[in-house]
This record gives C-alpha cells, structure tokens and sequence, in this order.
C-alpha cells in the first residue's frame, strides 16, 4: 500500500512481521534497557558503575536486562582474572546501531513531555 502521497507505507511490513517486531520491541524497548544502552555509549562499563549510573535500578533489574541485551548480542560481558575479579559490560556492533533510534526517542520524550502532562492532567480531570 502507498501512504497517499505515492510512497510505499512502511507499517504495511511491520504488519506482516508484527510478532518478530514485538519480539524485540519488548526487549530493547523496556525503560531499563534504553537506559542500560544509553549509558554503555561511551564505552565499557563495570557493573556498579552501570547501578550508579542508571539510578533506581535494582541489582537484580540490571542483572537481568544485561543477560538478556547479552542473549540478543547487543551487550558483550568480559570477565577478567584479577583479584578481586572485574567485568565489563560493552555494546557490540549490534547495540551501538540502537544508539540512534535511543537518542531520537530520548530527544522526542524531553521535547514533548510536557504536552503529554497536560494531556494527562486534562483526561484525570474528567
């Protein structure tokens, strides 16, 4: 389908692979995982500095969501033999691709949020 002005309507493929789209929307879509992503863009991280740096997260939270940006390959974890032992957590080559869309849905949120307020509070006064 066109989207009337002549170009193709890119919901129409997101459409036809919706349950591949929500698959990995839930994962890299999640509040804990933009942020996970968004902190781990200057490089790596250790795990209490990744705790510090995303405030609110609880160890078992990050915990997880790294397992599983691991899982999807967006995050490497390296363990290194010192002692007391460290790992790092890195965005591979796939999880820097995310930077971008992160960024813009960042950028988006800050610029509209508060019209969405006023939106809120307009339906709660109903």
């Amino acid at each position: 389908m066109e989207d009337g002005k002549g170009a193709p309507n890119p919901c129409d493929r997101v459409s036809s692979e919706g349950p591949k789209v929500r698959e990995v929307l839930d994962r890299v879509g999640d509040k804990w995982s933009l942020l996970i992503i968004g902190t781990l863009q200057h490089g790596p991280r250790r795990f209490g500095e990744l705790r510090q740096a995303i405030g609110g997260i609880s160890q078992r939270m990050l915990t997880l969501n790294l397992r599983h940006l691991e899982r999807d390959g967006l995050v490497t974890r390296s363990v290194y033999a010192e002692v007391p032992p460290r790992v790092e957590y890195e965005l591979t080559r796939l999880g820097r691709t995310l930077l971008e869309p992160v960024f813009a849905l960042a950028a988006w949120a800050t610029a509209n949020y508060s019209e969405i307020e006023a939106n809120r509070r307009t339906f709660d006064a109903r």
